[in-house]
């Protein structure tokens, strides 16, 4: 085992961290003889080890330390973009123990019944950098409007819309899609780029020129896409490629 070092920390603050048990259930866990560190049984849980040298292993599974986590979550309709909430499901319900244990939190707001991508993270200061205003970091939405979206309604946004407070929007790349025809009327498939996150901004922008966003979906934060084989309501890490794309994004916002 190396001795103590820069890098080295109490085995039991590692242990407890990764989700294998509390202080006092590890010094009993220890004591069965059930903890390994370099093929030895341990016999004291707060001695120092280097995670990313020692070999260390909880009823012969190896634990791999590490601080962070990232998790790309395919939010669905109904569950709350919080941490908790005393009336409905929150994003964290949808994470298994072994996630939650790093205590994630949403980086952003989707509303409640808006679907999509949704980072969740322990890392601080990177999504305080992406939610940044100064940043601008581009957030592409994907919706179904009510009403004929047309040129001038694209123009409008390129403009920079007024939003029912008064909140002048930055400029904003709408593209229309297609059409579609439903019992209340024209239904117009849209995608929008915008480059802040004011409170149900998408809803208000199109409330601004007359008409009512009926499904909304955000599909991008900056270059990072929502994974296409991500079913609703499911979740996975980021890859390496997906996580250096996130902070190169934010970085050059």
């Amino acid at each position: 085992m190396s001795g103590k070092g820069k890098q080295t920390q109490r085995l039991d603050k590692i242990l407890s961290h990764m989700g294998v048990g509390t202080r006092s259930e590890l010094k009993k866990i220890v004591k069965q003889g059930r903890i390994h560190v370099d093929g030895k049984a341990v016999k004291d849980s707060g001695i120092q080890v280097d995670p990313a040298i020692n070999i260390i292993e909880a009823d012969g599974e190896r634990i791999v330390y590490r601080e962070m986590i990232y998790l790309m979550l395919h939010k669905p309709p109904g569950v709350v973009s919080a941490t908790e909430d005393a009336r409905d499901k929150t994003v964290l319900d949808l994470l298994r123990k072994e996630d939650r244990i790093f205590q994630p939190f949403p980086v952003g707001r989707l509303d409640k019944d808006t679907e999509g991508l949704l980072i969740l993270t322990n890392d601080g200061p990177l999504a305080h950098d992406l939610l940044s205003p100064r940043k601008h970091v581009p957030k592409t939405y994907e919706a179904r409007v009510l009403g004929k979206v047309d040129v001038d309604d694209v123009q409008r946004f390129a403009a920079g819309v007024r939003l029912d407070d008064g909140y002048e929007a930055m400029p904003a790349e709408l593209t229309v899609l297609g059409y579609e025809e439903i019992d209340e009327g024209i239904v117009s498939l849209i995608s929008l780029i915008i480059h802040e996150g004011k409170f149900h901004q998408v809803k208000r922008m199109f409330q601004a020129v007359d008409k009512r966003v009926i499904y909304l979906k955000r599909v991008a934060m900056g270059e990072l896409k929502l994974d296409s084989d991500l079913a609703i309501g499911s979740y996975r890490e980021l890859t390496a490629e997906e996580l250096t794309c996130l902070r190169n994004n934010n970085a050059t916002n």
